[in-house]
């Protein structure tokens, strides 16, 4: 197959239609166009895509393992690293799989109902993602503010609650975006100028009236990071005044040490999310490749670093990895 360019979708569509034995009028098959712009750089583009998703599953998978065969790891605070490691696999692997077949094989075609599941979990895990640090953060309040009661209010079982509410509040935040995707019509480009496929991304293409889609997107968004944030930075702005409070400069340390990983992890996750969203928003003269590739970083960086970042700054989780490594 030669490289697909922009010059003849309709051509291209047409005969992937016939090789999956379909009609315009059953079904609609997408071309997502990788990194539109780099087209000769994709197999290089690759390299670390394939390179940081390997580390990713490595080490999330590392941290599971560690973890469900460690008695000693069986904590609130474990559960939801594991937590975050589930949703750092699940959202790589909505994203990385597919860009490497656009890469290396040249495989661009997406079903409808491929590209609204791709979306699917790709936003409700994002969102699960973002209420597993606000749990991280409300644990880590507990801890310092009220570390006598810790252990009699975040129990397993609280947080095994905890993340099913989470995952519940994802599902019927995100449910409704490809359900609208399904009532629109499309007619005219399937190009996704994308290397997946995103609930905006594929409403701009539709030939209807995409008001639902923009305010429900617009509404989902602030409503999930805007609440998510604030209460975050409610809980870390209750553990600085506690810590204030503390006389003594060692348990200061002490106490900032127990929040590290969380707070590293915490910019890690929001900030190329927000980052990429300010750019689209309000970098106009910056490349389309650009926004795309930075876009990408969100679901292979964050869930690279994050077991490592966890696995430094956790002296008990550290020393378990360790002792498995060895083993090896």
């Amino acid at each position: 197959m030669g490289t697909l360019t922009f010059y003849e979708p309709n051509q291209r569509i047409n005969h992937l239609m016939a090789a999956f034995n379909l009609t315009p009028s059953n079904s609609t098959i997408f071309i997502l166009a990788g990194i539109p712009g780099l087209e000769a750089a994709h197999v290089w583009m690759s390299l670390p895509f394939f390179t940081f998703y390997i580390i990713c599953l490595l080490g999330n998978f590392m941290v599971l393992f560690v973890v469900g065969k460690e008695q000693t790891l069986h904590k609130p605070m474990y559960l939801l690293i594991c937590m975050l490691a589930l949703t750092d696999i699940g959202m790589s692997t909505s994203v990385v799989p597919k860009a490497l077949l656009i890469f290396w094989f040249n495989l661009k075609g997406i079903t409808m109902d491929g590209c609204l599941t791709q979306l699917f979990f790709l936003h409700a895990i994002a969102v699960m993602h973002s209420a597993i640090l606000v749990t991280m953060a409300f644990d880590r309040y507990i801890a310092i503010c009220d570390p006598l009661r810790y252990a009699t209010i975040l129990t397993n079982a609280r947080i095994a609650k905890i993340g099913l509410v989470g995952l519940t509040r994802a599902v019927l935040f995100i449910l409704p975006e490809p359900l609208f995707l399904r009532k629109l019509p499309f007619c005219a480009s399937h190009i996704v100028p994308h290397t997946y496929c995103t609930h905006m991304t594929v409403a701009k293409m539709s030939c209807g009236d995409i008001t639902v889609n923009r305010t429900y997107s617009s509404v989902t968004a602030f409503v999930v990071i805007g609440l998510d944030l604030t209460l975050i930075a409610l809980s870390y702005g209750l553990i600085v005044r506690a810590i204030l409070r503390i006389s003594s400069k060692k348990a200061h340390l002490k106490a900032l040490k127990t929040c590290t990983a969380h707070i590293c992890v915490m910019v890690m996750s929001y900030t190329p999310s927000l980052f990429s969203t300010l750019t689209q928003r309000f970098g106009q003269d910056i490349a389309p490749h650009v926004h795309i590739i930075l876009a990408n970083f969100y679901f292979f960086i964050p869930p690279m670093l994050n077991p490592i970042i966890y696995g430094v700054k956790t002296k008990e989780l550290r020393d378990k990895v360790g002792k498995y490594t060895c083993r090896m």
